[in-house]
């Protein structure tokens, strides 16, 4: 707070010069609430801080020499051509970035489904498993329908089924090797049966399920059962002929080796005759067949069980009769 100057004189006195008292007040005395502070101290007023806007004003609105100058003003026009600029820019690069994502891809796609360096060739396909029955040329024209796809579109699944679909093949796997081969294995049995006509000596080979297989000229038929049938082609949809071939198929090699003839008058009524200890056994239908294969196996070369019988039947597994 300021200090005020008071001089006091004294009335009594007469108009003699006298020594005049300065005695320093601090306004801050007349609030008993507040302290006081540099009691005894002489404070000019005219230095104390003060807030001159004027000057302030003048401070922010002058120039370089000290020169008044106008504020700034702000140009709508020229800022809404700034930020359509900025937009354009903005614009200008994110489709330059999506361009070249694109182009990746494109790249990318080119690369894996259409280049020659994943495309299968017929010489990269590579076939085992194949014998007589189930010719190589016929697996062949299957895996050669790949030809000239890139190997990730090589369908697996696709060509398994259709091996699956040649008679004689039991089991197929296709393995793809990249960059450009392919392996396919494939099971492939030898013939369930042998039909034969009465009228002819031609044999046709079939597989379990019935399926002619392919004709081969020399090709051994030792130790693969004949069955006699009255025409081919009816027979292939004879429900006795195929539980006779669905039979005579489950059968272990060295009882198959030894079977001389198979006879079916009805699907229930399966017969196979054993040409080295001449025994029929009569098997009924396919059903039940692995409890039938057991008690077979069991009996048929036991001489304690079988005696001087020649007939085994085992149509009904739990009460087999021997005659």
């Amino acid at each position: 707070m300021g200090r005020v100057i008071v001089s006091k004189s004294n009335d009594s006195s007469e108009n003699k010069p006298h020594p005049r008292t300065v005695k320093s007040l601090n306004l801050a005395d007349t609030n008993p609430n507040r302290e006081e502070k540099h009691q005894g101290k002489f404070v000019d007023a005219r230095r104390l801080p003060g807030l001159d806007f004027i000057k302030k004003t003048l401070s922010q609105t002058s120039g370089s020499f000290g020169m008044m100058t106008r504020p700034r003003i702000v140009n709508f026009k020229e800022r809404l051509k700034e930020r359509k600029s900025a937009y354009l820019k903005f614009t200008f690069k994110r489709v330059l970035t999506v361009m070249a994502v694109i182009a990746v891809l494109a790249s990318l796609l080119w690369l894996l489904f259409f280049s020659p360096v994943f495309r299968l060739q017929l010489d990269d396909i590579t076939i085992s498993g194949s014998n007589e029955w189930v010719s190589e040329q016929k697996i062949e024209s299957i895996a050669s329908t790949q030809v000239d796809k890139s190997l990730f579109l090589v369908s697996s699944q696709e060509v398994i089924g259709q091996l699956k679909d040649i008679p004689g093949v039991t089991e197929a796997k296709v393995t793809k090797n990249f960059p450009h081969s392919l392996q396919i294995t494939v099971r492939a049995q030898r013939p369930a049966a042998m039909l034969k006509t009465r009228e002819s000596s031609k044999l046709t080979a079939v597989d379990a399920k019935g399926r002619v297989l392919n004709a081969v000229a020399q090709a051994s038929i030792k130790g693969i059962p004949v069955i006699e049938v009255g025409d081919i082609q009816r027979s292939l949809n004879n429900r006795a002929v195929l539980e006779a071939v669905k039979i005579v198929s489950s059968l272990p090699e060295s009882m198959r080796a030894r079977v001389t003839k198979v006879s079916a008058k009805t699907q229930d009524s399966v017969e196979t005759e054993l040409g080295d200890v001449k025994r029929t056994i009569v098997w009924g239908n396919s059903s039940q067949i692995e409890l039938k294969k057991a008690i077979v196996a069991k009996i048929i070369d036991d001489p304690s069980k079988i005696g001087d019988k020649h007939r085994l039947d085992v149509s009904a597994p739990v009460r087999p009769i021997l005659k």
